[in-house]
């Protein structure tokens, strides 16, 4: 339902409509005069918040034009019960109804016509079609969005003269009340016709689809990457982007679904959305060598079957999750992993794919993750004795059963808060806890809630401790950069971007401008170094929402506690000391079995006791015994720091590059051989070529 307010505003709405036939039956105006009211701001405020009530009553044949119906049909009771069956105005508010639903049905066809013909085929971002085909801008926002919420509510001018006239006893109000709906109605459907015609219709498919093909031409893209998902599953695209911004070859992003191109991030890399299958197989791509797959699902058909593009499964993490070795893999020329351990997950799993096919090229998403060197020493604000380690708790969420294995949440995460910000000498806490947390479960919502409370009484305490001091003037600095950065980027985004576009227009106005682009990517590094400084570093944080990042909390961390998922493997990518916990409880040794990323992990059960041997390893190096075991894991699960990973994978990308083009040329050379095979066949008759150009068979001596 939403919040309270959302609750309050349906219930009202629920007994506005029983309240409306009993001031008919009575008849009272001044009640049905009220309750009308009520169900009309009720309704247009949960329209306006999107309230699931509000979504689902279409479903019980309650929608919105029913609703309005009702509403209408009642007032025509309510005539009938005040005795005015005989007057004008009764004939005039039926005539009034039956036109304003007759008016509905053009409006509603225009508006869906209009978004019919704006929904592009084609849609693009970084791809130059402005130059190429003529694409008009949409109608005003104020014709199409929410309109038929706008249309229907054209009936308040009708029903509040109807009602006037019914108190006052007097029809003209009534009248002109009807007239200005029938007309406002009219109009509304009259300014709409023009888009639906002439030159503001954008062109038809097969422009548009010729367009891109001439942009294709020009660009000659050489490596794809190709993604089909759900809108949930946008994030698994949006961490390749940076990857493919600096790739050497040439490159450009195909996208499946409309859902995935409104969730994609900025990006300066040419993406074409075609949820067309047709049209996908249609389309130009015959300087592309490399398609790189992000996912396994059904719609990398339509691109597998292209021959002369080597095609590589790249995945979207890193970790011992059964998708991790589908046998669906099989269908790539090649599967990229990370490191060794990839390879030897496949050998383990046995699905079919050869160990030859398999290149480890690291995971270049990992590039912005620090290294540890260790705690510094007097950090600004810090403790009395100068040091005070970060330890990120970074829980996953529920999960979508019971399992629990699945999250800390509910058994241990309050234990290991507590001994967190209770340890002596003192660690500052940053918990950060998955977006999805208490989504499922209400249970994880409770324990997340006592959590949140606990860090933030913890830090309240500590800021009224003396033996940790404040540095007001530098917080304060920080926080007037952060206002600053947080004004500067919000000038440059805009508002919503691409959201407040059509798809039409968005695809004729989507090229990035790519100066902007990197001024806001130099903005959220400074707004992400300005709000580290905007607290004391002995601060208990609660980190919720998109900033700061992930990654940016294991920066300024120096140890971390989580659970099984990629959190663990990425954070392995720092080399710095971590707890994972058994909820579970299957025991420190088959945890480790089944469970590649923490074997150099200090292991914590549900009371979080062994907490000690992490911050041990925190606060004194020397006493990490588990430094080796983090090196070598590190390297078995990610590969070498050197090469690079972006080289590793760009070397990656041409060497495969170059199969596909030496198979393409052998393709070309034995095409080109048959052909003159058979012409010098056909200028001899009764006479054959051999390949190896020997005459054969009738016609020798």
């Amino acid at each position: 339902m939403g919040s309270a307010a959302q609750l309050a505003a349906a219930v009202l709405m629920m007994l506005g409509f029983p309240c409306l036939m009993l001031a008919a039956l009575v008849p009272s105006v001044p009640a049905f005069a009220a309750a009308a009211a009520v169900t009309y701001l009720a309704d247009h405020y949960l329209h306006r918040k999107g309230s699931y009530l509000i979504n689902r009553l279409s479903k019980v044949r309650a929608g919105l034009s029913i609703r309005f119906l009702i509403r209408q049909l009642l007032l025509v009771l309510l005539l009938a019960r005040l005795s005015l069956a005989d007057n004008l105005i009764y004939y005039g508010a039926i005539a009034c109804f039956i036109a304003f639903y007759g008016l509905q049905a053009p409006h509603g066809a225009l508006v869906q016509l209009i978004r019919n013909r704006r929904r592009m085929p084609v849609a693009t971002r970084n791809v130059d079609l402005k130059s190429r085909i003529r694409i008009p801008d949409a109608p005003p926002r104020r014709l199409l969005h929410r309109s038929a919420e706008k249309m229907l509510h054209l009936d308040l001018f009708a029903v509040a003269g109807i009602l006037l006239a019914a108190q006052v006893k007097s029809s003209l109000v009534g009248f002109v009340g009807i007239g200005i709906t029938v007309a406002v109605a009219t109009l509304y459907v009259l300014a709409l016709m023009p888009y639906v015609r002439g030159r503001k219709v954008p062109p038809n498919a097969e422009k548009v689809l010729a367009a891109v093909d001439d942009w294709l031409g020009e660009y000659k893209p050489e490596t794809v990457l190709y993604f089909s998902g759900s809108k949930d599953s946008a994030y698994q695209v949006n961490m390749w982007l940076d990857t493919m911004e600096k790739l050497d070859s040439k490159p450009l992003i195909i996208l499946r679904e409309r859902a995935i191109l409104n969730n994609l991030a900025p990006t300066t890399v040419p993406v074409i959305c075609v949820p067309g299958g047709v049209h996908l197989m249609n389309m130009d791509l015959s300087t592309v060598r490399v398609a790189l797959y992000a996912a396994n699902v059904g719609k990398n058909i339509h691109m597998l079957r292209v021959p002369t593009i080597k095609h590589v499964f790249i995945g979207h993490g890193d970790s011992d999750k059964l998708a991790s070795v589908n046998p669906f893999s099989k269908v790539y020329d090649e599967v990229w992993t990370a490191g060794r351990a990839g390879r030897d997950r496949y050998a383990i799993a046995d699905v079919g794919v050869r160990d030859d096919d398999i290149v480890e090229v690291g995971r270049p998403q990992l590039a912005p993750i620090q290294t540890w060197q260790g705690v510094p020493e007097g950090p600004r604000g810090g403790a009395a004795d100068g040091r005070c380690p970060t330890v990120l708790y970074a829980p996953t969420w529920e999960g979508w059963d019971d399992n629990p294995g699945n999250t800390s949440i509910l058994l241990a995460g309050e234990n290991i808060v507590q001994k967190l910000v209770t340890a002596d000498p003192p660690v500052r806490v940053l918990y950060k806890p998955h977006p999805f947390t208490g989504t499922r479960s209400k249970d994880a919502k409770a324990a997340h809630q006592r959590i949140t409370a606990l860090v933030r009484q913890a830090a309240a305490e500590r800021a009224a401790d003396a033996r940790f001091v404040t540095d007001s003037a530098a917080q304060a600095q920080a926080k007037s950069e952060l206002a600053r950065i947080e004004a500067r980027i919000a000038q440059l985004v805009g508002n919503g971007g691409d959201k407040g576009r059509d798809e039409a227009e968005a695809t004729r106005d989507g090229q990035v401008d790519i100066a902007r682009h990197e001024e806001v990517a130099r903005l959220r590094a400074e707004w992400n170094d300005a709000y580290w400084r905007s607290f004391p570093t002995w601060e208990h944080r609660v980190i919720t929402g998109a900033e700061p990042r992930l990654y940016d909390c294991f920066n300024v961390s120096d140890a971390m506690v989580s659970d099984i998922s990629s959190v663990v493997s990425d954070f392995i990518a720092s080399g710095k000391p971590y707890a994972v916990t058994d909820s579970a409880e299957v025991g420190a040794e088959e945890f480790k079995r089944n469970n590649t990323a923490v074997r150099a992990a200090v292991i914590l059960s549900n009371s979080a006791d062994e907490l000690g041997e992490l911050l041990s390893a925190v606060r004194d190096p020397a006493a990490d015994p588990l430094a080796e075991d983090r090196k070598e894991l590190k390297q078995y699960l990610l590969g070498p720091d050197e090469p690079a990973s972006i080289d590793q994978f760009n070397t990656a990308v041409a060497n495969l590059a170059l199969k596909a083009e030496t198979r393409n040329v052998g393709q070309e050379s034995r095409v080109a051989a048959a052909t003159a095979e058979s012409e010098l066949a056909n200028a001899v008759p009764g006479q054959r070529v051999s390949s190896a150009g020997d005459t054969d068979g009738v016609g020798t001596a």
